[in-house]
């Protein structure tokens, strides 16, 4: 039996979490959510992946890793959901919209295809006031 971590769910891992994966504290809940194949990508993380890499060794190795996740498309629907997200969010404050836009398109997809999204970043927890989606911190905030 594969042990499950982050509390079981499917999670698009965002690039905060991602950047943090081989930090001690996480490593080992990190590996055992890769083996149950409760990680997922899309293309927003895997474009942001991309940016970072040094080289064209990096940008291979990072397009094999991904190639392994399930991927979580950024549809039409998304798109729309994501700035409903915005447009409903601006109404609770001025300013209260103002989240990555990235981050909003990865909350939109995992609403769509009914996950969550793993983080180290408050606007998921933000977004998630709008959006239906599990935001789930790869640890205490502030803590890494």
């Amino acid at each position: 039996m594969i042990a499950t971590a982050f509390g079981g769910g499917i999670y698009i891992a965002d690039t905060s979490a991602r950047t943090r994966a081989g930090h001690p504290a996480i490593r080992d809940a990190w590996s055992a959510a890769l083996r149950s194949r409760q990680i997922a990508t899309c293309s927003i993380t895997t474009l942001e992946l991309l940016y970072g890499a040094r080289n064209a060794a990096e940008v291979r190795e990072l397009e094999a890793d991904e190639a392994t996740l399930r991927d979580i498309p950024i549809s039409v629907s998304v798109q729309r959901a994501a700035i409903a997200a915005l447009r409903e969010l601006s109404s609770k404050s001025d300013g209260y919209h103002r989240v990555k836009l990235r981050d909003a398109l990865i909350a939109a997809a995992a609403q769509h295809a009914g996950i969550g999204v793993l983080h180290y970043d408050h606007h998921y927890d933000r977004l998630s006031e709008v959006l239906h989606f599990d935001s789930r911190w790869v640890a205490a905030p502030g803590s890494l």
